[in-house]
């Protein structure tokens, strides 16, 4: 005989309680915060300009009834496409992640917390516009990169201690409980409608990792975050309404997320919300490869100058060792045919393979018309991931954070290349001063892919210009991206 059930409506979970409070109430002080949001929002509105140059992905964008404008709606950067906040988050979240080149964090839940942005550009967007046209104040650009200081915070500090890959979720869903939290706060709710809407957002569908794993991996891995942020937009709008949320969502029994989705755990937590995620968070500034590769490919590109000035060749090679992390063999240690793009920036063989081959990696690299090259895949063949415990602890490491790796080759006559080591890829908080440089060339070089050179200059100028883009109205800065 089952045991009674109170239907006492509880108390909200303390994680609801704890988030709502954090986007309400925690005000950023940190300039180390903002300035890396600065230049998170240009390498991911970035990311989203390359991305526009696939078919692949442009056939995702635009209104879902072709031809519809809604007035005062958001704009979508790089596009004329002006649509209600939900489709428009979509689209710049689709845009952004869709060639695997925008900001990650790794812990025990890997992620991007730059996927929020689609929700968070989209809404900020449209409540300006609706703002200005009713006589009222529109919202800056700073409230831009203080939302994206908290869902990066949120989504961060969640992942750091809890792993939903290993349960089979994919960590989209950290994507859309961030992006509804913020996105909830920019909307006015209060702190009640916060709560509601986050559980709204913790009830919802989750998605399974199926797409980014063999043998399945597909496409749908460069709009899921897409799809979570504009669920988050549209989340908020429901709670909006007044409509109810479900205060015990994560710890209810047999019904709770815990209990259904967690193995009936409950979240742990490293530390409070503060900006820490921000600070630390890793750009991926040379190569449009998945995170756990970096390093890998940093190190093969140097391998190639190697076997270039010895006067030797990827033909040249009998085997490579990759010593590596735990995670790395566990996301990308890849063998077999590979299907798709999709397939290929997750498989380290390929993105290593490549490199040592031409000297490069790019996105237009992962397409068939590269992959067809029958030395790629023999190269593949030849290359082994073995893992080293003191990678994988460094990696998990607060004050380290590393994401090492490390290659040998042995070449066909019997001698092997002096291994070559890459601790910490250029787009890690260890090497900002080498890094950010680089990555306002990236963002430079994204601009030019879509705009005129007077547009792209002053898009550059203020996006340089941290006082004048803190102030900037955020309608007024997307309108400067109109295609």
């Amino acid at each position: 005989m089952s045991a009674h059930i109170s239907n006492v409506r509880p108390k909200p979970d303390k994680v609801l309680v704890d988030i709502a409070d954090y986007v309400l109430k925690y005000k950023v002080t940190s300039a180390e915060a903002y300035q890396t949001a600065r230049y998170c929002l240009m390498d991911t509105l970035g990311c989203g300009f390359e991305a526009l140059e696939y078919p692949a992905c442009t056939k995702m964008l635009g209104p879902v009834v072709p031809g519809t404008v809604v007035p005062h709606g958001a704009k979508v950067p790089g596009t004329s496409h002006q649509m209600d906040p939900v489709k428009a988050a979509f689209d710049i979240g689709a845009m952004i992640r869709w060639l695997d080149f925008n900001d990650t964090w790794l812990a025990a839940e890997w992620g991007h917390p730059s996927d929020n942005l689609g929700g968070i550009l989209a809404t900020a967007d449209w409540l300006s516009r609706t703002a200005v046209a009713a006589g009222r104040k529109p919202l800056t650009v700073k409230d831009v990169l203080t939302a994206m200081i908290k869902a990066h915070e949120i989504q961060g500090c969640i992942a750091l201690e809890n792993s939903f890959n290993k349960v089979g979720l994919d960590h989209v869903v950290l994507v859309k409980v961030a992006s509804t939290a913020v996105v909830a706060q920019m909307l006015g709710l209060t702190r009640e409608e916060i709560i509601n809407a986050v559980s709204l957002a913790w009830v919802d569908g989750q998605s399974l990792r199926t797409y980014r794993h063999s043998p399945n991996t597909g496409s749908r891995k460069s709009w899921a975050a897409g799809d979570a942020t504009s669920r988050a937009v549209r989340l908020a709008l429901i709670a909006r309404t007044g409509e109810m949320g479900y205060p015990s969502v994560l710890t209810a029994r047999t019904w709770g997320f815990y209990d259904v989705l967690f193995k009936g755990n409950a979240f742990k937590f490293q530390r409070p919300y503060g900006s820490y995620v921000m600070e630390n968070v890793l750009f991926k500034i040379s190569f449009p490869a998945e995170f756990h590769s970096q390093t890998a490919v940093e190190a093969a590109m140097t391998l190639h100058g190697q076997l270039a000035k010895a006067g030797k060749s990827a033909a040249d090679v009998k085997r490579i060792t990759i010593r590596t992390h735990e995670a790395c063999i566990r996301i990308i240690d890849k063998k077999g045919p590979l299907a798709n793009p999709a397939d290929r920036d997750h498989c380290i063989q390929y993105m290593v393979a490549v490199p040592l081959l031409f000297g490069r990696l790019t996105a237009a690299d992962y397409e068939d018309e590269v992959a067809k090259d029958p030395r790629i895949d023999a190269l593949r063949d030849r290359i082994v991931c073995v893992e080293d415990p003191k990678f994988t602890k460094d990696y998990h490491d607060p004050a380290k954070r590393s994401i090492a790796n490390a290659l040998t080759v042995e070449l066909n006559d019997g001698t092997k290349l002096k291994e070559v080591v890459v601790e910490y890829p250029i787009g890690h908080k260890r090497r900002r001063k080498e890094g950010m440089p680089v990555l306002v060339e990236k963002f430079r070089v994204n601009l030019a892919r879509r705009f005129p050179e007077k547009q792209r200059q002053a898009i550059l100028d203020l996006c340089l210009d941290a006082k004048r883009l803190d102030a900037t109205p955020v309608h007024e800065f997307v309108d400067l991206m109109v295609a």
